[in-house]
């Protein structure tokens, strides 16, 4: 399988240039739909939250990486799923809550953008997906920096709990949402 073949490279790889030391993966249930909800400091997050997990990991990708028969089939091989350019669309997070509820495993990053931001809110899209799909949400921290041969860590935080915005919905029901998530991803990475 292409997704085996490709994380055992990557294993190797990041074991040399940017060695990884992983921490909680035991949070993440071994079945069952996930939502692993990181921070976002590189263009290669997206590889370092999947490389040491053992279930598939899938993410949104610019359409725009799909445009060839070859690129199409090696990145859905991959996991990844196109997202039309300028953000998440309602198609991309209808299809991702789609995977969730076949009972896969979804990457996302809720700040949006590449940015480590106190007051970065996070966009509304992880916790739409979570509420919609009853996904488990793990929280996930990348404490870099990616800097050749240096230790990097990555954190698997316990699932949070998101009950009782399903049992007592509101209106700002999403933002308060968003707000839990985006807390316990910030509050991991100072704790270093």
């Amino acid at each position: 399988m292409m997704y085996r073949f490709c994380q055992t490279l990557l294993r190797a790889i990041f074991a040399t240039l940017f060695p990884l030391k992983a921490e909680g993966l035991g949070n993440i249930p071994s079945t069952g739909p996930v939502l692993l909800c990181s921070n976002h400091i590189s263009n290669i997050d997206p590889t370092t939250v999947g490389v040491k997990v053992r279930r598939k990991v899938h993410y949104m990708a610019k359409a725009e990486l799909f445009s060839t028969k070859l690129s199409n089939a090696f990145l859905r091989s991959l996991g990844a799923f196109p997202v039309k350019r300028g953000g998440v669309s309602k198609e991309s997070i209808r299809l991702s809550i789609q995977m969730l509820k076949e009972g896969n495993v979804v990457g996302i990053f809720p700040e949006g953008t590449r940015k480590s931001s106190e007051d970065n809110m996070g966009k509304k899209g992880a916790a739409m997906m979570a509420l919609r799909s009853g996904a488990t949400v793990v929280p996930v921290a990348i404490i870099g920096p990616y800097k050749p041969f240096r230790r990097m860590r990555i954190k698997y935080g316990k699932p949070i709990d998101m009950q009782d915005f399903i049992d007592h919905p509101s209106s700002d029901v999403l933002d308060r949402a968003t707000e839990r998530i985006m807390s316990r991803i910030r509050e991991m990475v100072r704790e270093g």
